[in-house]
């Protein structure tokens, strides 16, 4: 008797560990695992995701960043937030584009900002960190392989990530078609070079990680130098911003229609 009713229970378990295996194996089957090498040896782990079997059409490129709790080797914790929503079959078949989502390495950053919690800016160091480097050089080798469509080339991130959207369209302006950055900050003394790049800044209105004034002043150092970037902040939010930043289906329409 005793056998006859743990068999339910024992069934249950074993069921559930197969289903959150299964789930576990199409999330790492969806984005397989990739890496990008320089020539000085060094190495960038990313997340690939191929939106469709069809080698005839060239598809945009989405580079997500991802914040700083998902920093590893493990070459999966870069899918834990955000990146999963660009991802769904509705919008793949919507939205198809090709999709990399590349790690951090710990104690490393995509930005290399000065004392940004005193300035409530995040002035932009001289030379990229290698994450940053390594980056825009995989970002190159997809363009010269002639693999994408070179004039829909979209960046975005969250956090740690947010300020790496920011690094990355800093240095490489015309390198890009778009960008949402998402609780993050840049440089505003560089704003004027992205004055004719499409934007969408997102933020928390009481975000207790990132304070909101990082968006708030680049917003206002772009709009003095000509741009119009779409802003929102989220009132009653707070550092998990991109929840509301990548449902939102305005902002997917948005993106996907910009172009070089």
């Amino acid at each position: 008797m005793k056998i006859r009713r743990a068999f339910p229970f024992v069934m249950a378990a074993i069921l559930a560990f197969f289903f959150a295996a299964g789930v576990k194996g199409q999330v790492i089957t969806n984005f397989s695992p990739q890496f990008y090498t320089n020539g000085k040896g060094d190495t960038l782990f990313y997340r690939q995701l191929i939106p469709d079997a069809n080698p005839r059409r060239h598809y945009p490129l989405l580079i997500f960043l991802h914040g700083s709790g998902e920093r590893g080797a493990d070459n999966l914790s870069q899918l834990k937030w955000g990146v999963m929503n660009f991802a769904t079959e509705q919008n793949l078949l919507k939205y198809p584009a090709i999709i990399i989502a590349p790690q951090c390495p710990a104690n490393t950053s995509w930005a290399n900002p000065g004392n940004i919690r005193s300035a409530i800016t995040a002035p932009m160091s001289a030379t990229p960190t290698k994450s940053m480097e390594l980056l825009l050089a995989l970002i190159k080798k997809f363009k010269a392989d002639g693999q994408i469509d070179t004039a829909r080339i979209y960046i975005t991130g969250l956090s740690m990530g947010g300020f790496g959207t920011f690094d990355a369209i800093e240095r490489e302006p015309g390198l890009f078609a778009a960008a949402v950055p998402v609780c993050g900050g840049g440089d505003p003394a560089k704003a004027a070079s992205l004055a004719k790049l499409p934007m969408w800044i997102f933020t928390g209105s009481e975000d207790p990680a990132v304070n909101p004034e990082f968006s708030l002043n680049m917003l206002e150092a772009l709009w003095k130098a000509g741009a119009r970037p779409g802003f929102t902040m989220l009132p009653e939010v707070g550092h998990f911003s991109w929840l509301g930043a990548y449902t939102d289906p305005l902002m997917m329409e948005w993106l996907f229609r910009q172009h070089k």
